[in-house]
């Protein structure tokens, strides 16, 4: 039986390249929502979720603050994906006959030169590749789509314009999500490893300073902080951090145990293999359904 990765999104939506990507032999899955594809792990029908938490441009994605730390499920890898944007068009069309560009809001912010060169009117549209089915569908030369190089692949469209992001350097960090609770030990993961977990403050002065000092005085790098608050409540602060190295690591698990003296709660979200994007970089074009050479697709143990 295939196995199955569940996504947000419509067919031909970056988190459908970073499903092809980093597991090119699961079937992806597409859903309506990231509850959706929670729920479909959670109830056994897809194997694993990709769920993108954060874009080097638009910060972190909407939300996941919350419905990560909620789903009751576990981080088991991660990958990175160069964000591409190409410009769609209906078979036969030209870049002079275009008049609208739709696309996601975020797609439409970082492609701004070329909207404003074109002077085209932009359209926001609920996603990428749903821009690009919606473009088909409609059949209008004067209508043009913002999409990963997949959608065309997808919804048969031609490709008038290539890579028109203004920044070459945008990026999306993608998790892949387990409902398998069990901790990968050190020895299942020999190299770089990332710890990711949430931790709420105690309502104290200094109480993020001396929660942190413990990774400081114990020489362990966190390469994400960021904050949110929970329910309706405004008198302590909720955390979610990366830091590098395993919990059994000694460094880690005393920055850990120094923690706990600061904070109401300690939840760990995932122990998971560190892309090795971190290290490497993209050394290709990252073509869509491809494994980019420098960030090998992990071994995942589910």
């Amino acid at each position: 039986m295939v196995r199955k990765v569940a996504y947000q999104g419509e067919p031909g939506a970056n988190s459908n390249i970073a499903c092809l990507q980093m597991f090119p032999d699961m079937e992806p899955v597409p859903c309506p929502s990231f509850e959706d594809a929670f729920e479909l792990v959670k109830s056994g029908d897809a194997d694993l979720a990709m769920i993108p938490i954060e874009n080097s441009i638009a910060g972190r994605v909407a939300d996941i603050h919350v419905l990560l730390p909620e789903s009751g499920l576990q981080i088991v890898g991660e990958h990175f994906l160069r964000i591409r944007f190409h410009l769609l068009g209906i078979p036969g069309s030209t870049l002079e006959q275009a008049r609208e560009v739709h696309s996601h809001v975020h797609a439409l912010g970082q492609c701004r030169k070329l909207i404003r060169s074109l002077r085209l009117k932009p359209v926001v549209a609920g996603d990428t590749a749903g821009s690009a089915r919606e473009v088909r569908d409609w059949n209008d030369a004067s209508k043009v789509s913002l999409a990963p190089p997949l959608a065309a692949q997808m919804y048969g469209l031609d490709v008038l314009a290539e890579d028109v992001e203004d920044d070459a350097t945008n990026t999306t960090r993608f998790v892949a999500l387990s409902r398998e609770r069990r901790q990968q030990t050190r020895d299942e993961l020999p190299g770089p490893v990332i710890t990711s977990f949430v931790f709420r403050v105690r309502n104290v002065p200094s109480a993020l300073y001396k929660a942190l000092g413990g990774f400081a005085t114990n020489g362990v790098n966190m390469t994400r902080l960021e904050s949110y608050m929970v329910g309706n409540e405004f008198a302590a602060t909720t955390f979610m951090a990366d830091v590098e190295g395993h919990p059994s690591d000694t460094p880690v698990r005393l920055a850990l145990e120094e923690l706990e003296f600061f904070t109401d709660e300690v939840r760990v979200l995932g122990v998971y293999a560190a892309a090795p994007y971190r290290s490497l970089g993209f050394t290709d074009s990252g073509n869509p359904g491809t494994t980019p050479a420098g960030n090998p697709k992990p071994t995942l143990s589910l």
